[in-house]
C-alpha cells in the first residue's frame, strides 16, 4: 500500500462529510473529494505542515468549492424555497430536508466565518476542535462564533414566523 493510499484512507471520510457539508449533495461532495486529493498530490511540495494534512486537505476542499460556485454562479431563487413550518432548532431544521432550505436561507444571510462555522457544525458534525484548526483559532472562538451564529438563525426564522 503507497502513502497516498493510507492519505486517502485516513482521511477521505473527513474530507467528504466536509464537502457534504459545503455543498449539500451528494455527487458534487464526491467530485470535490476526488478533486481535493488530486490537486493534494499535485500540491504536496507546498504543504508546509503548519497544520494537520486533514486540515490542509479541507481547506482545497473549500477553495475548489468556492471555485466551482463562481464558476456556475449558483442561487437558489426565492419561489424554490418552500414555505415556512413549525420548527424547534435550526441546527435540527438545517439537517432536514423539507425544513432545511427554510434553515439554509437564513444560514446564508450570515457573514463568514459564521456562515461556514454553522455548517461545519451543523451539517458536518464537526468537533469544535476541528473547527477552529481550520481556521487556525482557539477551539473557544469556534464555539462562541457556532453559538452567535445559531442565536442569529434563530431570530432570523423567528422573525420570518411573525410576518
Amino acid at each position: 500500500m503507497d502513502s497516498w493510499e493510507l492519505v486517502y484512507q485516513a482521511n477521505f471520510l473527513d474530507v467528504y462529510r466536509y464537502a457534504l457539508s459545503l455543498c449539500r449533495d451528494q455527487a458534487l461532495a464526491e467530485d470535490l473529494c476526488s478533486d481535493t486529493f488530486l490537486k493534494a498530490m499535485d500540491s504536496i511540495k507546498g504543504f508546509r505542515g503548519e497544520c494537520e494534512l486533514r486540515v490542509w486537505l479541507c481547506r482545497i476542499t473549500r477553495n475548489l468549492y468556492l471555485s466551482y460556485l463562481r464558476k456556475h454562479q449558483r442561487v437558489i431563487p426565492m419561489e424554490e424555497l418552500p414555505e415556512p413550518t413549525e420548527w424547534t432548532d435550526p441546527a435540527e431544521l438545517v439537517s432536514q430536508k423539507d425544513e432545511g432550505q427554510r434553515a439554509l436561507f437564513a444560514v446564508s444571510q450570515l457573514a463568514e466565518p459564521a456562515r461556514q462555522i454553522f455548517l461545519l457544525r451543523a451539517m458536518g458534525k464537526l468537533p469544535f476542535s476541528k473547527i477552529a484548526a481550520l481556521y487556525g483559532k482557539r477551539e473557544n472562538w469556534a464555539c462562541v462564533v457556532y453559538h452567535r451564529a445559531r442565536k442569529t438563525v434563530m431570530r432570523t426564522l423567528e422573525e420570518q414566523d411573525e410576518v
